[in-house]
């Protein structure tokens, strides 16, 4: 089973996304606190889990987390700051929702921008709002049961974005690929153009090499 947090004794929120490599779409990211003794030997990496068991686990992490949110990142913002900014700031827009403030935070990942509290909570003590700690960890959501939960929520929100708007868009197969650059997606943007939900900063068309993508 996954660790059940990486600093003892204080609340601590993990934070992952989803849709970093999609030429379509949002990038989603999430944020859960989970009791500090929690233990659940289902939750894993979301990459890990079929699709039926992360919806199961989605309804267990809303209903067992002390808190949660998520955070997203349109693709127009994705084109502005690019998709490393936008994804750390789906995750700082996870966390200024949480309903209990984080005292510690463990980021999927090695790459972190600092993390400041919203003064609307009144912790700005005269010298600015104060900056949580946080740790980035490589593969944490196969380490971390908080990480994990949030791989989860990150992923099944996306999907579930991504299959509302396949509805408008069909002939791209998002109800399977998910944005993704499957060889499928970007044959449709080569016959059929680019689509308001594209991330135009990104190489839609690709290569060879470029087709194979893990799905997240």
């Amino acid at each position: 089973m996954l660790e059940a947090y990486y600093k003892e004794g204080v609340i601590e929120a993990g934070c992952d996304e989803a849709g970093r490599g999609c030429l379509a779409g949002p990038v989603f990211a999430a944020a859960v606190i989970l009791p500090s003794d929690y233990q659940n030997e289902m939750l894993n990496d979301s990459k890990q889990l079929t699709e039926k068991k992360r919806y199961q686990l989605r309804e267990v992490i809303e209903r067992e987390a002390l808190a949660w949110a998520v955070g997203i990142v349109d693709n127009h913002e994705i084109d502005q700051i690019n998709i490393l900014n936008a994804s750390i700031l789906a995750m700082h827009r996870a966390l200024d929702q949480l309903t209990v403030r984080p005292e510690n935070i463990i980021v999927d990942g090695n790459r972190w921008k600092p993390y400041q509290e919203p003064t609307a909570n009144g912790n700005d003590n005269g010298n600015g709002p104060a900056i949580v700690p946080a740790t980035t960890i490589v593969k944490g959501d196969g380490k971390y049961l908080s990480i994990a939960a949030a791989s989860i929520l990150a992923k099944t929100y996306r999907d579930d974005f991504m299959l509302r708007i396949h509805e408008e868009y069909p002939q791209y197969h998002w109800d399977k690929n998910k944005g993704y650059p499957a060889k499928v997606h970007r044959e449709a943007i080569r016959q059929f153009g680019t689509t308001p939900y594209h991330r135009m900063s990104f190489n839609l068309l690709g290569n060879t090499q470029q087709l194979e993508f893990d799905f997240d």
